[in-house]
């Protein structure tokens, strides 16, 4: 029997459910595919009716404009990584190697889940790293926050600060430890693949490198904390 992973998603991302109709999930699948080709600047939903082999009024009636989507697909990320800490940790009581897991996971190549053939979560995950702060670098961050857009990122950041209490009760900065290791896999997978010279890990391109470094990190702090 397939079991198939249904993400409840905030509805003031969207005008109309894409998870509920076949245009609206080929909507989620080629957006991911083609902003990962073309990066988010190039990305219009002209090109992507073209794509799709449909109208832009048609992709207009689920979404308001493009950025919107844009935190749609992050959003949907944090919450499919939510429950992937979740589900890998759950076992676990030591919260030294809950937080191991955690940071493995963050820095790992991401593998598709075959519960979501709408999603590519290997792709998605690439595109993440390389636009997924653009969701809140604009001048209608507040705006965006009061209608709670952020909260799978915020809630993902809450469970891993959580982790990092657990391991140091005395640490004063788990909600920013938290979600600098988040930004920093990140950042460091994209410099590793791209800018070379600003990580240590460019030649042999790595994750494990990165691993180790964001273990070191976090672990030297919450010793000496």
């Amino acid at each position: 029997m397939e079991i198939q992973l249904h993400i409840k998603m905030n509805e003031k991302l969207f005008l109309r459910n894409p998870e509920q109709s076949e245009l609206g999930r080929k909507i989620i699948f080629h957006s991911i595919q083609l902003i990962h080709k073309n990066g988010f600047e190039d990305f219009t939903f002209k090109k992507l009716a073209k794509e799709m082999g449909s109208t832009e009024a048609g992709i207009y009636r689920y979404f308001e404009n493009k950025h919107k989507l844009l935190i749609y697909l992050t959003a949907w990320y944090w919450s499919w990584l939510e429950y992937q800490l979740n589900f890998h940790t759950h076992n676990i009581d030591d919260p030294t190697v809950k937080l191991k897991r955690v940071i493995k996971l963050l820095a790992s190549t991401v593998e598709d889940d075959v519960r979501t053939d709408h999603i590519d979560e290997n792709t998605l995950h690439q595109v993440i790293i390389t636009e997924g702060s653009k969701t809140y670098l604009t001048r209608n961050v507040s705006e965006d926050n009061k209608d709670q857009l952020f909260k799978p990122y915020k809630d993902l950041c809450a469970i891993i600060g959580n982790m990092i209490v657990e391991c140091n009760p005395n640490y004063k900065y788990p909600k920013s430890l938290a979600s600098t290791i988040i930004e920093m896999a990140h950042f460091q997978n994209f410099f590793m693949h791209n800018l070379p010279s600003l990580t240590d890990f460019g030649v042999h391109k790595d994750e494990l490198e990165i691993i180790s470094f964001l273990e070191d990190l976090v672990f030297s702090v919450l010793i000496k904390a």
